[in-house]
């Protein structure tokens, strides 16, 4: 029962560091990356769809994506819409193929990007406490219906606490790994 709780609190903050992941894959760098599309939606047959299921991202260098329609007729749509996204990105198309530079990022930029990645990173800590928080919560309604001693019940909050603060250290690290990323010229 015990190991349950704990076993669902680490699969819980386990998907935290993926979504902190996921978000931190969508803040822009100076390097191309075909996650950094993963937001963009197109207007495909009426329907807003994902870019990624409407054509091939791929990485032509460091600074370029190239995106390659499987319909001919999207261009114009996929074009439209990575110019809307607020990623700032401007594509060139050149029949139906469509190259994306990176531009470089100012200091001002990458400070803006940094702040961002902090405050992903502190939701990321704030969804692992309230995982802890429920976890702890389960545990006292145990003690409470007498089905765990209270030596179990702050043996088992301890152990709770050592992976609360195992995540937290990933989101502190992923956190650090980030702002180098966005520092490097």
């Amino acid at each position: 029962m015990i190991n349950d709780i704990k076993n669902d609190a680490q699969e819980r903050m386990k998907k935290s560091i993926e979504v902190l992941g996921n978000n931190f894959n969508k803040i822009r760098t100076g390097r191309a990356h075909p996650s950094i599309l993963d937001t963009v939606s197109v207007s495909y047959y009426g329907n807003p769809t994902p870019l990624s299921q409407v054509a091939n991202i791929s990485v032509l260098d460091a600074r370029t994506l190239s995106v390659s329609p499987w319909e001919k007729a999207m261009v114009p749509e996929i074009e439209k819409a990575i110019m809307k996204s607020d990623l700032g990105l401007n594509p060139v198309t050149t029949g139906e193929l469509m190259r994306i530079p990176m531009p470089p990022l100012t200091e001002e930029t990458r400070k803006g990007y940094i702040k961002q990645a902090k405050a992903e990173a502190e939701n990321a800590r704030i969804s692992i406490r309230n995982i802890r928080r429920d976890a702890n919560t389960t545990l006292k309604e145990l003690l409470k219906e007498k089905e765990i001693s209270e030596d179990e019940e702050r043996r088992a909050q301890d152990e709770v606490q050592k992976i609360t603060d195992k995540y937290v250290a990933e989101v502190d690290q992923a956190l650090a790994d980030k702002e180098k990323d966005l520092m490097e010229i």
